[in-house]
């Protein structure tokens, strides 16, 4: 861009952040970020990134990765063969099946006693590996990632919620007692009462305000921005506590964000629309995209929610019309999940990122006569993982031919969890300083981690 390339002048990273926040490289930063991503990704030593993909709702196991074909309880979805021999899944997936030798099924997830599981509960126990209980103010595993392999200089972000549903439970995406500094920056968040148009992913997935307005000279924005922090420096001595400091934190991480150009990774119109094409033109899809590009940014934990079908919050809670549902939502994942993981492999990037599909519960084998549904089930379901850190090929579990009981490796929420940090690299044993003074580890002690998944 002025003639010189980056690696000849033996500028690091963070010297290119800062001149960026500077300015020195505004007018040209879509030609080095790709050159940036693209060179950091053949880095041995990179950072490892996670990306949950949360089925908000509770994705029925028998209609995706644990079907029971042949029997009453597998009803009419048909199964296809993976590239693994032996490991079926079903005909939903035909993209994700070329890509099981980099994926694991674990198909038997014990979180709660058959049909009486919460919405709330269950999305909180997935979400941290701890039933809520007493004072104690558990984190999510997003923000265990973020203080773990995160870093304070991260001009972006530790930690990103894309399109999230926080309904069932506010407390399950949150940083918990670990606080704000961990905390998500939520992007697209949907609930009950403002039914946004799915249509409107460009507008919804853009994180407002980032750029100060263009007739603000950097001096007088600087100044602006200077009074700022004395303001909230003074409040917060005179006001200590988790909403003072919230608040400091939220302005901090936006002044931040703003003054480099690590933010760019929110413009998805810098992507080739043939490649954002290949994700789906839809929230679910191009929120995908992004976690992509964060990715690139080192970002190390991004979420991102498919719960949307017909403008109903809920797509996965299909207590009615079960198999139609399932049929629309995993053509929207199949798509959108396997354009991520070909997209990451040709990048570089595959494996230093663990890929994660759960919901908070699975949906009953047997189906409901009268409505052509299925109620909620958490003895008995499945998640996987897929990518860096996994020893892909696998399905650990069994329910049987009918589906209706655990007949091999049962899993809990905190061995799933602790599961996942450790192929991260993090001591699923580690403790951290709760809110109530009593140190509490990663994962629960009685966590069982299925060591044979980790690479």
């Amino acid at each position: 861009m002025f003639g010189f390339s980056r690696r000849s002048e033996g500028l690091s990273r963070r010297d290119w952040l800062k001149l960026s926040a500077l300015g020195v490289c505004s007018a040209s930063v879509s030609g080095w970020l790709p050159a940036l991503a693209n060179e950091t990704a053949q880095n041995s030593q990179r950072r490892k990134s996670c990306i949950l993909l949360w089925m908000n709702g509770g994705a029925s196991q028998l209609d995706t990765f644990d079907p029971k074909p042949g029997t009453p309880n597998g009803g009419p979805v048909k199964v296809i063969d993976t590239n693994v021999e032996g490991i079926q899944i079903a005909e939903h997936f035909p993209k994700l099946a070329k890509f099981m030798d980099k994926m694991a099924i674990i198909r038997s997830m014990n979180t709660g006693p058959g049909q009486n599981a919460d919405h709330g509960q269950e999305t909180f126990q997935v979400h941290t590996g701890y039933q809520p209980r007493g004072a104690i103010q558990y984190p999510s595993l997003g923000s265990l990632v973020a203080k773990e392999i995160g870093t304070d200089e991260s001009a972006l972000p530790n930690y990103v919620n894309i399109a999230p549903f926080r309904q069932f439970n506010a407390d399950a995406a949150g940083a918990g007692f670990l606080g704000p500094k961990y905390a998500p920056l939520m992007v697209a968040e949907t609930n009950y009462y403002q039914q946004q148009n799915a249509n409107d992913y460009d507008k919804m997935l853009k994180v407002q305000d980032l750029a100060p307005f263009t007739d603000l000279v950097k001096e007088r924005f600087d100044a602006r921005i200077g009074l700022l922090q004395d303001l909230e420096k003074d409040f917060v001595t005179s006001r200590p506590g988790v909403a003072a400091k919230s608040h400091a934190t939220a302005y901090e991480r936006a002044v931040k964000l703003m003054q480099t150009a690590a933010a760019k990774a929110f413009n998805l119109e810098e992507e080739d629309a043939k490649n954002r094409d290949r994700y789906g033109r839809t929230l679910f899809g191009q929120g995908c995209l992004l976690a992509r590009r964060l990715v690139e940014q080192h970002v190390p934990f991004i979420e991102v929610t498919l719960g949307q079908f017909g403008g109903n919050q809920l797509g996965w809670d299909t207590h009615q019309n079960n198999f139609e549902a399932v049929k629309r939502l995993s053509g929207e994942l199949d798509l959108a999940w396997s354009s991520l993981m070909e997209d990451l492999k040709e990048r570089g990037l595959l494996d230093s990122t663990l890929i994660v599909w759960a919901s908070e519960f699975g949906r009953t084998p047997k189906i409901t006569p009268n409505s052509n549904g299925r109620e909620h089930w958490a003895s008995g379901w499945s998640t996987v993982l897929a990518g860096g850190g996994i020893k892909g090929g696998q399905v650990i579990g069994n329910t049987g031919k009918d589906g209706m009981k655990i007949e091999e490796r049962p899993v809990t929420a905190p061995d799933f969890i602790a599961t996942v940090v450790k192929a991260l690299g993090i001591d699923p044993k580690k403790q951290n300083m709760s809110n109530v003074d009593r140190p509490i580890r990663i994962a629960d002690p009685k966590a069982d981690p299925i060591n044979e998944l980790i690479a």
